[in-house]
């Protein structure tokens, strides 16, 4: 079976000595073209995989940056079929660099589950996090996903005890996802130390990479939660960089360099993680 693109990256980055970056961007804010800049610009910017947020009108687990980026994609036109087609036009360029999908079920519910796989699978699509999605309901979507080869990657808090997690771990593939505090995006981590023992918990029930996310925002916090994890996740900080770059709800000559100014920061940080 060859191993997937996040697998591949993920070994490759671990022969380097570093986490791996993930951004997470808002597909189509603020609008389709400009989206699709910020997109492409990523891995040159320094992002080692890269989440893509389809919008959706009542995203729960998200804060406010992110719930106005996906409202501003949401007003452009940006549909699930649309999130498919940026990661066809990504393809065309990038071969290599992992692309996951993050939102919820709703859309892909009402797009219909066996043609959503197969149209995310033919674009290039490597992996899904769907945030309302339990291990109870894996039949839904997360088995479908894994036997269509998409990795199905599962989020774990700190409310996710050793008892809980067999269940959370049992289907994940890909890497898991350790959300470093209860609540929504764009809070601030509030124990660094408690994140790495988190990690390391984790780490005694599988031998996937466990990435961090929610509350990294700076380069100082990608060097410090990279010491304890295999990647460092971070999204509301890119989301607001496209927000504040706007006028009048238009984007500027500033909109992609926001974005991309801020992945390359972290960059810098991921690699002093472990030297």
């Amino acid at each position: 079976m060859t191993p997937s693109r996040i697998a591949t990256r993920f070994e490759a980055l671990k022969a380097e000595g570093r986490p791996a970056l993930v951004t997470f961007v808002m597909g189509g804010d603020p609008d389709l073209a400009t989206s699709q800049a910020i997109f492409d610009a990523l891995p040159q910017a320094g992002a080692d995989i890269i989440e893509l947020g389809m919008p959706f009108s009542d995203p729960m687990a998200d804060g406010v940056a992110i719930q106005l980026g996906g409202q501003r994609a949401l007003a452009a036109g940006q549909t699930l079929r649309g999130i498919l087609g940026m990661v066809e036009d990504f393809r065309r360029k990038d071969e290599t660099t992992p692309v996951v999908l993050m939102g919820y079920y709703n859309p892909i519910f009402i797009f219909g589950v066996d043609k959503f796989l197969a149209a995310a699978k033919a674009a290039g699509v490597d992996g899904l996090i769907i945030v309302d999605l339990p291990p109870e309901e894996d039949e839904e979507l997360c088995i479908p996903a894994l036997e269509a080869g998409i990795n199905f990657i599962r989020l774990t808090t700190p409310t996710t005890d050793d008892k809980r997690l067999p269940a959370v771990l049992k289907n994940t593939s890909g890497f898991v996802y350790y959300v470093s505090m209860t609540g929504v995006t764009g809070a601030a981590i509030k124990s660094r130390g408690a994140v790495g023992d988190a990690v390391e918990r984790i780490k005694g029930h599988t031998d996937l990479p466990v990435a961090v996310g929610f509350g990294i925002k700076t380069a100082e916090d990608a060097a410090e939660i990279g010491r304890h994890a295999d990647g460092i996740v971070v999204g509301t900080v890119l989301v607001e960089a496209v927000g504040n770059s706007l006028v009048d709800g238009k984007a500027t000559d500033r909109t992609v360099a926001a974005v991309r100014d801020i992945v390359a920061d972290l960059a810098r940080g991921v690699k002093r993680a472990r030297s």
